[in-house]
């Protein structure tokens, strides 16, 4: 009997021991883990809520509530002209929606600078940069970079036309850089910068200022405007250039002769002659009239 009952003690003993093991385990796995998520806490990024579009919306399209949503962005790096309120987004409610100026990807934040301001037109007035006018070239397949020119390119600007004149009398061919780095703001009638496909455009309007205006209208209704592109991450600064039919080919001008006056007549002398003894001498006299 007293076997049993010392038996059964140290199997409680070890029970006991085996249970208290556990829980101290248990314990220090917890205290363990809160410690990694206070350390994963003090370095998580804040974040904001913002309102961002669900679907892929394109240049035009009226943006409704239903194709925005809250997301959280990390605030640190938050862009400008974000919304964070309704308020903020539809001012007016569904009354006056604002239009979409430029592509939104889905999860995308919605920004003031993509989107009109509350009941008005994505037109071209909203791309043009304070100060700056738009000026419409006509172009073809040949001056408009076949067809690969989008809005928001740039691109400089070459005037082919007559300048000046030659020895024969007529004019100078000559093609001339006449301004560099022009921001396209419109291809044909759109503005959209998110079409991928290329088009024979008739028309491309850029943002100029009022004196660029006046010489690319001047250039245009003289002669001929051609445009070159400019690369995306393009900073060069063009220089002047200036091209004609005799530099391109090598042929050296003529110098234009040179004409030499006559000489002045010489001046009329009238003398009278009398002889004095073996000599003759001649002697000045007025000339008559």
């Amino acid at each position: 009997m007293r076997a049993v009952f010392g038996l059964v003690l140290l199997v409680g003993l070890g029970l006991a021991g085996f249970a208290v093991y556990t829980v101290k385990g248990y314990l220090e796995q917890q205290q363990y883990a809160l410690a990694v998520e206070r350390a994963a806490a003090a370095e998580r990024v804040p974040t904001v809520d913002v309102y961002a579009v669900t679907r892929t919306i394109g240049y035009g399209e009226r943006l409704t509530p239903e194709d925005v949503t809250l997301i959280p962005y990390a605030e640190p790096y938050l862009p400008e002209g974000v919304f964070r309120t309704e308020e903020e987004l539809f001012p007016q409610g569904t009354e006056a929606l604002r239009m979409v100026a430029r592509q939104m990807e889905p999860n995308e934040p919605v920004l003031a600078a993509k989107v009109t301001e509350p009941g008005a037109d994505a037109g071209i007035t909203t791309r043009l940069t304070p100060g700056k006018r738009a000026f419409a070239i006509s172009v073809d397949v040949a001056s408009g970079v076949s067809g690969f020119l989008r809005p928001g390119d740039r691109v400089d600007v070459y005037w082919t036309g007559t300048a000046g004149r030659s020895v024969s009398g007529t004019g100078r061919q000559v093609t001339k850089l006449i301004e560099t780095g022009l921001r396209l703001v419109a291809v044909d009638q759109t503005i959209d910068s998110g079409r991928s496909e290329a088009s024979v455009a008739r028309t491309v309007t850029v943002e100029v200022d009022p004196q660029q205006v006046a010489a690319l209208a001047q250039a245009q209704a003289s002669g001929k405007l051609s445009l070159a592109l400019v690369g995306y991450s393009d900073e060069t600064v063009a220089m002047a250039v200036e091209v004609d039919q005799r530099s391109l080919l090598g042929i050296v001008e003529e110098e234009e002769p040179v004409e030499v006056a006559p000489p002045p007549p010489p001046e009329e002398v009238c003398t009278i002659r009398t002889r004095r003894g073996s000599e003759v001498v001649e002697i000045p006299i007025p000339c008559p009239d």
